[in-house]
């Protein structure tokens, strides 16, 4: 019997729902216990001759029968309900803790396999702690049991048989541990081909563009042989194992019942009953195989659960400032970032000031480390050395969640999730009325494509809302930001699709908050209240759009290579 220590930490919530499968398990082996000893009574009376007590014990073998039925309906309906119970309070902590280690951790590990653990590795589970621990108490107890009550009946039998079941118990196992070896290796392979076969789905329309369907058609088949060889020595082994463990159930039975006939006192109700009883022995022994075998798939997975819930998040959440300022000041004060992992750092000695109720533009071509910026000011890392205030006090001062509930963010690639136009809109604001909705809409310029919609704002969006134009998208975004009224704005990107009506709802976004301005077109940071140019992670000029275009230096030349380019 294999039970991990770390799978048994993740079920600390959940021993009610198993110690209700354990009990019903108990309860259905006890009525199994029970009809063997009826059968091996009415049994030795028909050897007996006698008829009336032989009727007698059937008829409440079918009455035990009937009990049965109706606990094992109890017990799988019990099993189900624990199961997805399971399954839900796993997949609420895996869901929590990546919130919690934040794009930080993300942008590091590859979606589709930690889509694979969440998913396919929770369902795994879901037999494993359901079926498979209850069924370990299970085996433990009723073999026990029924071994003791033997050694009253038959010591010979029962000797034989205790050897026999901790036989079983003990040699599979040998192998167990390569086939716990060969399933991780099966595991990594089925999450290498999961996260290639994601990416392939979220890319066909690049990989047609460039036509580059059949050298990936190729790879996936590659990583999908992988999967099969894995796959087939695993179930060589588990094949093996399978064999051994009928053959000594067998052997087991028959030895006890040969050992039951030798030694037994004239009359056959001994030997009827250690038949029975050996049967009934067995019984848990193989449930158990077949319920390891269920939640071989969690097991295998169990690398990747506690890779991510033992994940640290990149910053610490350790803010008791309870409120967030009402007209933020932040501050920027030589602050330089590193990567995990990179040689250089993405920003060095950057400071600059955001007024309360200011924009300022953040300008500088791919990699100057604006988006660093905007990754510093929401905490998703600390910088390496300097600081950042806002509104007086470092950013770690601020619980992570009222950090973040204080900064609505627009940015570039606009996230919309498979659900209506509502439902999008209130993840600003989940209590949002349908009046708010509409006012941060019209606000946004966004009403009149929602209400022409097919069902308006109640419309079903596609992924990533495949169904709205980039514009639309963008808008969306803008309402968003406009219902979580917060009282700084972080627009990272965010005039890329916009149109002339997305640029005067942006700008009555911008209309009395914090705005940080994150931008590639120079042409929508013109009446920024001030302009910062980064270059290869350093500030090289600060002003407004006049001042910087007059001193010829770096917004100069940034102006006039987008101009050339236009």
């Amino acid at each position: 019997m294999i039970v991990h220590r770390r799978l048994l930490r993740l079920s600390g919530a959940i021993k009610a729902p198993m110690a209700a499968c354990v009990g019903l398990g108990l309860a259905v082996s006890a009525a199994y216990v029970a009809q063997a000893l009826l059968l091996a009574g009415a049994l030795a009376a028909l050897a007996r001759g006698d008829h009336d007590t032989a009727i007698t014990l059937l008829a409440w073998t079918f009455a035990v029968i009937a009990g049965r039925a109706v606990l094992l309906w109890a017990r799988e309906t019990v099993t189900v309900w624990a199961g997805a119970l399971v399954r839900a309070r796993l997949r609420d902590r895996l869901v929590e803790r990546l919130g919690l280690l934040g794009p930080a951790y993300l942008t590091e590990a590859r979606t589709g396999s930690v889509q694979t653990t969440v998913v396919d590795g929770v369902e795994g589970l879901d037999a494993y702690f359901s079926r498979y621990l209850p069924q370990v108490v299970i085996t433990f107890c009723v073999p026990v049991v029924l071994v003791g009550w033997l050694f009253t009946v038959n010591a010979a039998a029962a000797t034989v048989l205790a050897a026999a079941v901790g036989g079983v118990l003990v040699i599979p196992r040998l192998w167990d541990v390569t086939l716990l070896r060969r399933g991780r290796a099966r595991w990594t392979a089925f999450a290498d081909l999961a996260a290639d076969h994601l990416e392939a789905m979220q890319g066909v329309a690049t990989l047609r563009a460039f036509g580059a369907v059949g050298r990936l058609g190729a790879g996936l088949a590659a990583r999908a042989h992988d999967l099969y060889t894995t796959t087939m020595r695993q179930l060589r082994v588990s094949l093996v194992e399978t064999g051994v463990s009928a053959f000594l159930v067998q052997a087991g039975t028959a030895a006890a019942v040969l050992a039951a006939v030798w030694s037994s006192s004239p009359g056959a109700g001994p030997v009827f009953a250690v038949l029975m009883i050996t049967a009934e022995c067995f019984r848990p022994v193989r449930q158990l195989s077949e319920y390891w075998h269920a939640g071989y798939l969690g097991i295998t997975a169990v690398d990747g659960l506690q890779e991510l819930l033992s994940a640290e998040p990149a910053v610490a959440d350790t803010g008791t400032r309870t409120a967030f300022p009402s007209h933020p000041e932040i501050v920027f004060d030589r602050v330089t970032f590193t990567y995990p992992g990179a040689s250089a750092a993405a920003v060095r000695d950057v400071t600059f000031i955001i007024r309360a109720g200011e924009t300022v533009a953040l300008i500088g071509p791919s990699g100057a480390g604006k988006s660093t910026v905007a990754a510093l000011l929401q905490r998703h890392y600390d910088p390496g050395s300097g600081s950042i205030t806002i509104g007086g006090s470092p950013l770690a001062d601020l619980p992570l969640s009222r950090l973040r509930a204080g900064i609505a963010v627009v940015a570039q690639d606009t996230y919309l999730f498979h659900g209506t136009v509502a439902d999008n809109l209130r993840l600003a604001r989940p209590d949002a009325s349908d009046a708010d909705l509409e006012r941060a809409a019209r606000d946004a310029d966004a009403h009149a494509f929602i209400t022409a919609l097919p069902d308006g704002y109640a419309t079903v969006l596609g992924e990533r809302g495949a169904t709205l134009s980039g514009g639309q998208r963008q808008r969306v975004a803008i309402a968003r930001a406009l219902l979580a009224d917060a009282p700084v704005l972080l627009l990272d990107e965010a005039t890329s699709h916009v149109d002339v009506h997305g640029e005067q709802a942006l700008a009555r976004l911008r209309r009395g908050r914090t705005c940080l301005l994150i931008a590639h077109r120079l042409s929508t940071v013109r009446d920024a209240d001030r302009i910062v140019v980064l270059e290869q992670g350093r500030i090289t000029e600060t002003g407004d759009h006049d001042a910087l275009t007059a001193a010829g230096g770096s917004y100069h030349r940034l102006l006039a290579l987008q101009e050339t380019r236009a």
